[in-house]
């Protein structure tokens, strides 16, 4: 059973996030041999139309790709399904706050010292719908895949819970170098948090509705926020 799991999870990984840790890292060293980081800047969602409805309708399908990461990951570990509950939205709320506020700050530190780009959050062609749609699919196939996915079939292969939480945050950081070093290091410590909040409650709702609100809040408050805030 334990190489069952062995490959079952080197193959979700190799087209989930895995492959996007890979790619990221690459990207990083592509970025850290050109200018300086915080000259350079990367967008997250950029438009990938200039016809308006073809490019919701792409983004909308490359999101609900994404949550099919988290479906299938789901689908794998035989779970039954379970709604989130009112106190997962209070739990997620206190989450977001926590991560949410001091990532701000590590970030805006980390592009005035150099190790950060500029990260744009969308371009201004994505609208308030997609914006959503895209934050509930980061969070839901994140926390599926890199959290309730990965730290199940760790310690089903008795991987140690340190060691467990250890991977689920590397491998959290590792998809998000393309935006700088300090990047990867902040979600990696959000990566050990939320690792080690599931190993500790078994409930992954708080986690997704956590990555659901930061991601809102990063996407919609951008655009509104004076020249003199941003980096």
């Amino acid at each position: 059973m334990h190489t069952r799991y062995r490959v079952e999870v080197l193959l979700v990984l190799a087209v989930t996030f895995g492959a996007s840790g890979l790619r990221a890292a690459l990207r990083l060293v592509d970025s850290l041999l050109q200018a300086p980081l915080n000259e350079q800047s990367t967008t997250l969602y950029s438009q990938a139309s200039s016809i308006g409805w073809l490019d919701v309708a792409l983004q909308a399908v490359s999101a609900l790709s994404l949550i099919g990461w988290g479906g299938l990951a789901w689908y794998l570990l035989g779970t039954a399904w379970v709604a989130p509950k009112w106190r997962d939205w209070l739990r997620g709320a206190g989450f977001a706050a926590l991560i949410g506020i001091p990532g701000l700050a590590l970030y805006i530190g980390a592009v005035h010292f150099g190790w950060s780009k500029v990260v744009i959050p969308t371009t201004e062609a994505v609208q308030i719908p997609t914006s959503l749609l895209w934050a509930f699919a980061n969070g839901f196939a994140e926390e599926v895949v890199v959290v309730m996915y990965l730290c199940t079939r760790l310690r089903q292969m008795r991987w140690s819970v340190p060691a467990t939480i250890a991977a689920s945050a590397i491998l959290r950081g590792s998809y998000h170098l393309y935006q700088g070093v300090s990047a990867g290091f902040g979600n990696l410590a959000m990566g050990a948090v939320f690792a080690y909040y599931y190993h500790r409650t078994g409930k992954v709702w708080p986690l997704i509705l956590a990555h659901f609100l930061i991601d809102a809040v990063a996407f919609l408050a951008y655009p509104l926020l004076p020249s003199t805030l941003l980096p």
